[in-house]
């Protein structure tokens, strides 16, 4: 068996194991088993990026989902993908005067000025990937911050890379300056394939929400940049993968044959799709966005009557096809572990 065909077996064997062993078998609940009970008569705004993203997408429908167990009302205002329409979002938020609001899917600093009204109004903020700085009191007036460890699940998406190419990959990077957590993201993605031997032939700053316009003509311009040089492709998000296929199927490649890609976050359920079915996708390294929903309707909660935040941070899984192949028809990373009762037995 060649060296790289041997690193691909034993990577799969072990990523296979942990996957349906810790990530997706039934287990205990790591997060909180005290807290508030559920305050009354609560209205709260959820503040979406883009509701075109799909781990947006997930945690929202999670929030919803907690809500109607809590009690309390939401409203969704989606940002459609913008920096102007963010902070029009935000206006609309304020002229509601909620009780509580979820930031979700956007880099706080950016909406600074904006969420600077929010905290002068006094109206408690939580928020899903709004900066670097995870758990509690981030910055900006944020109470809690959900995330997972998003340079782990760098490092595990750049690992899954070189265990499937070995040392002589070459990788193209996807990122989106916007965020200042998409650029920690890629750096750090970059540091762990350059640590081991690997190349980084470039890294691209495109916004994720031009993705639909942008990924095809990125994707043809470095085939015919780089060739059989790009081996793999690594991206912050699984958004840019769902425009690259076409492209790499135009130019006559098989799903198995070309760059190889892999997502850093954050497990949508077209990213599943593409990869229990083999279309140019790889991997996802997912997070459990339903739990995290529920996670930020809990924080909200506790940040409403004054309580301290949980501090919980959730554990993100690396999914392949020969994992999910084994989970029947789900595509999403929901762990089966009892987090909604014990959520509900909390709040009630």
């Amino acid at each position: 068996m060649k060296k790289r065909d041997l690193m691909k077996t034993l990577l799969a064997s072990t990523l296979l194991c942990s996957i349906s062993v810790s990530a997706f078998a039934q287990g205990a609940f790591d997060g909180p088993t005290t807290g508030p009970a559920a305050a009354e008569g609560k209205t709260i705004v959820v503040l979406a990026g883009d509701l075109k993203n799909g781990g947006i997408l997930g945690v929202t429908s999670g929030i919803e989902e907690a809500v109607e167990v809590i009690g309390w009302d939401v409203r969704v205002i989606d940002g459609a993908g913008s920096i102007q329409g963010r902070t029009a979002a935000i206006g609309q938020a304020l002229a509601l005067q909620p009780d509580g609001i979820v930031v979700n899917g956007f880099d706080a600093v950016e909406q600074q000025a904006a969420l600077e009204g929010v905290v002068d109004a006094g109206i408690p903020m939580v928020a899903w990937h709004s900066g670097p700085v995870i758990g509690c009191d981030a910055p900006g007036g944020i109470f809690a911050n959900v995330s997972t460890d998003a340079m782990r699940v760098s490092e595990v998406a750049a690992e899954w890379a070189i265990g499937d190419g070995g040392s002589d990959i070459g990788v193209v990077i996807f990122t989106d300056s916007t965020y200042q957590i998409a650029i920690d993201k890629a750096d750090r993605l970059k540091e762990t394939v350059e640590a081991a031997g690997g190349t980084v032939l470039e890294y691209v700053d495109t916004p994720i929400a031009d993705t639909s316009s942008r990924m095809g003509p990125l994707t043809t311009s470095l085939l015919q940049k780089y060739g059989d040089r790009w081996t793999h492709a690594l991206a912050i998000n699984d958004l840019y993968f769902d425009f690259m296929g076409p492209s790499l199927a135009a130019a006559g490649f098989a799903p198995d044959q070309g760059p190889q890609a892999g997502s850093a976050g954050d497990g949508s359920e077209a990213a599943f799709q593409r990869i229990r079915s083999n279309q140019y996708q790889a991997i996802t390294v997912a997070e459990p966005l339903n739990l995290q929903g529920w996670q930020l309707v809990d924080e909200l909660n506790r940040a409403i009557q004054g309580e301290v935040c949980s501090g919980y941070i959730t554990s993100p899984a690396l999914v392949t096809q020969d994992a999910l192949e084994k989970l029947g028809d789900t595509n999403a990373f929901d762990p089966d572990i009892p987090y909604r009762e014990a959520y509900t037995a909390i709040w009630k």
